[in-house]
């Protein structure tokens, strides 16, 4: 999709983070964005940095855990804007902790928004995009722990994991309707994801011991080090009008993969029948 400008993209996960940097990237861009966020006071306070943007941005909110919002959503969306061009399936929250120790609430949590919430944004829009016979993009965000992880994140790592593979098969299945599909695979950026429990339901409020010790300190490193927001929202923008399979957001990341091919690639010890 080399041109993007007055295409219309829906973002989820837009009031903060990388979602926000999305959103400022595509109107930047000429594209016109209706924000989505569950979170409805940050959504709106967003919502107005774009006020005078020279593109229609609106927000909506929007839980993509529950199937029904998310087609209501779309309608509204649908409506208003009369098509969709580009979908960013960005909602995402954290938990996690040794596998014996999780909850039963952490794993519906995260797998109801990181894996469901992609899950229902392409079956919801992706009809929307191939009626309007033009092709289009979707991105998913799934996370370097799509590719590789580590002790603690079971339950993160099984949703993002879950993510690039849809991702990959979608991407095959939508090339013929000119739509391509995109994992977007961050790794630390700077952003609140270790504190989305301030968006968990209380249905689900029992917690697993977390996703890292010394959690603080991870936090500030995420603060001080983390990429900023906007960098990922430019690359994510490139990575669409390149029609990138994954978009990566650091260099070094190519290190952990490689180890981990090396892992599967040295498996193989001659045990295996032809």
């Amino acid at each position: 999709m080399d041109n993007v400008q007055n295409k219309v993209a829906v973002v989820t996960g837009a009031a903060s983070g990388i979602g926000l940097g999305m959103v400022r990237a595509l109107a930047g861009a000429g594209v016109h964005v209706a924000m989505l966020d569950v979170e409805e006071g940050a959504l709106a306070s967003a919502h107005a940095e774009f006020d005078t943007a020279n593109v229609d941005v609106q927000r909506f909110v929007c839980d993509v855990s529950e199937r029904g919002q998310v087609r209501d959503v779309a309608e509204s969306v649908r409506r208003h804007y009369g098509r969709v061009d580009i979908v960013c399936n960005n909602a995402g929250v954290a938990a996690g902790g040794p596998i014996d120790e999780t909850s039963e609430d952490d794993w519906d949590w995260v797998l109801g928004v990181n894996l469901h919430g992609v899950v229902n944004g392409m079956r919801t829009y992706v009809p929307i995009i191939k009626a309007g016979g033009e092709g289009g993009h979707v991105v998913n965000t799934a996370s370097i722990l799509g590719h590789f992880t580590g002790p603690r994140q079971s339950i993160y790592a099984a949703s993002k994991y879950a993510v690039v593979a849809i991702s990959e098969a979608s991407r095959e299945d939508l090339a013929p309707f000119g739509i391509g599909v995109s994992a977007l695979c961050p790794g630390m950026i700077a952003t609140r994801i270790l504190r989305s429990e301030r968006n968990r339901p209380a249905a689900l409020a029992r917690p697993s011991s977390g996703m890292f010790e010394g959690r603080a300190e991870v936090e500030q490193r995420f603060a001080t080090e983390g990429l900023n927001p906007n960098v990922v929202g430019e690359q994510v923008l490139e990575g669409i009008r390149r029609n990138k399979p994954f978009i990566f957001t650091h260099a070094s990341l190519a290190d952990g993969i490689r180890a981990r091919m090396k892992t599967v690639l040295d498996s193989f010890d001659g045990s295996e029948v032809d």
